[in-house]
């Protein structure tokens, strides 16, 4: 498909895992991608495999100067920006009692303030017909024993997209979540073991763990036309974990 011919693209986290399944996904519909992550190392692997229309840029979202260097970069070489894919994420596990100060900032400056200046940046460089996309999880919508900061801090991602719907009025440009379940990915694996994530997946509906290709797909319907009147919602690729 090319519905994304033409456009231009800024996938944070997108160095592995869902961010680069979808920096591919956007990439084989026609889009120019820059993926955005800590990781240097990471960050080369993928573009091994993305191929000529990618573009790494190093950084971290919780660093503001990080971010505007990412977009001094998008409109010194495109111009402009049309997919922002807000996807870096972080979390731990902690039971109530045992949750540390150091924990709850890191997952906050990651997984709140870096996604807020990530957008609020990044919307400088965006005109009617683009398309902001929040990484949720189902953990926004369910209570998950262990998960409190990191569930909470995707409740206000849900939230961030309600309100910015309406602050978007009249500009053209779309805001949405894109909200995974357990998802195979090497960070999750790490997080949560593998054996127990497997386990995890099979007490979904669907009866497994979700592929990264899979959120890809849903990445890429909202970053297109295909999805012209949604703003303000959200999209579960969750195996019918949060659903039934």
């Amino acid at each position: 498909m090319d519905r994304l011919t033409g456009k231009t693209a800024v996938v944070t986290g997108g160095g592995s895992g869902i961010g680069l399944a979808s920096a591919q996904r956007f990439i084989d519909e026609g889009a120019f991608v820059y993926i955005f992550g800590r990781r240097q190392a990471a960050l080369d692997a993928a573009l091994e495999t993305l191929g000529d229309n990618a573009r790494a840029v190093q950084g971290s979202v919780s660093d503001l100067a990080d971010l505007d260097r990412l977009y001094a970069t998008v409109k010194a070489e495109r111009g402009g920006l049309d997919i922002l894919l807000a996807n870096a994420g972080t979390g731990s596990f902690a039971a109530l009692g045992e949750i540390t100060p150091e924990q709850y900032d890191q997952t906050f400056d990651v997984n709140v303030k870096g996604l807020l200046f990530t957008v609020q940046k990044g919307l400088a460089l965006m005109k009617a017909g683009g398309s902001i996309i929040l990484t949720g999880s189902t953990t926004g919508e369910m209570g998950t024993p262990q998960f409190s900061v990191y569930s909470a801090t995707k409740a206000a991602v849900r939230n961030f997209a309600r309100s910015w719907a309406q602050d978007l009025r009249g500009t053209g440009i779309r805001v949405n979540v894109l909200s995974p379940g357990p998802t195979r990915t090497d960070l999750a694996l790490h997080v949560v073991g593998e054996e127990a994530f497997e386990a995890m997946g099979a007490t979904t509906p669907l009866g497994r763990l979700g592929e990264p290709a899979e959120t890809a797909a849903a990445a890429a319907f909202l970053a297109s036309d295909d999805s012209s009147y949604m703003t303000g919602g959200e999209i579960f690729v969750d195996g019918g974990m949060a659903q039934v």
